[in-house]
């Protein structure tokens, strides 16, 4: 398979999905490229009382933010283990404004992208083809070229204009797969339902994991 995923992060609630499908990625020996608005920013800060690194950082203080920005402020309460490191897996931290980037054309191979979470702004922009920012970009470019491209937004109440977004980019190619964590693997600490979520994730877009019980596995 095509080591090469991208991973965007925008302004909606859910910084622990995102930081808990970066660990397991990276932890599968995927090659991730990343993207984070700054909308994301003001709603890590919020959820789990860390700032993300500055846009100027570089890619090992966030590969070190993905391993530990779970381990303390209110998230170090919520039951995650780690994943087991992979020293195969590797990590690209993009500008929103470098259009220059392999990601943004559809001639540099890639085995999927992820949206997690995904705001109903950035929704709306890439159901309407617009591309003003990498991450709506690099949605246009999986979408035109045909590969996994997957959505997770993050909201409730939905409206019928976020509604008929989702209609639209599922009609195109897209997979739309809410934060709707299930209970059928008898779930004990938060970090179970967030890993519920992250691991259906993983399965659209072809990344190992071990992150939960599945139904009909009695082991």
């Amino acid at each position: 398979m095509n080591r090469h995923l991208v991973l965007a992060v925008t302004g909606a609630s859910g910084t622990a999905y995102a930081l808990r499908l970066g660990q397991a990625m990276l932890s599968a020996g995927m090659h991730v490229h990343l993207l984070v608005s700054e909308a994301a920013r003001m709603v890590s800060l919020r959820e789990i009382g860390v700032e993300l690194p500055p846009a100027t950082a570089d890619e090992n203080t966030w590969r070190q933010f993905l391993e530990t920005g779970l381990t303390s402020g209110p998230a170090a309460s919520w039951g995650f283990q780690n994943c087991s490191p992979n020293a195969e897996g590797e990590l690209s931290v993009h500008s929103l404004r470098n259009y220059s980037a392999g990601i943004a054309s559809g001639s540099f191979l890639t085995g999927g992208m992820v949206i997690c979470p995904c705001s109903m702004g950035t929704l709306s922009s890439i159901a309407c083809g617009a591309s003003t920012n990498l991450i709506q970009r690099a949605a246009d470019v999986h979408l035109k070229e045909r590969r996994p491209l997957v959505l997770v937004p993050r909201e409730t109440p939905l409206s019928s204009i976020a509604l008929d977004n989702m209609t639209k980019l599922s009609q195109a190619g897209a997979t739309v797969l809410p934060a709707m964590p299930g209970f059928y693997h008898a779930p004990t600490c938060l970090a179970d339902l967030v890993d519920f979520v992250v691991a259906r994730i993983c399965d659209h877009l072809g990344v190992p994991h071990q992150l939960m019980k599945r139904w009909g596995d009695d082991a």
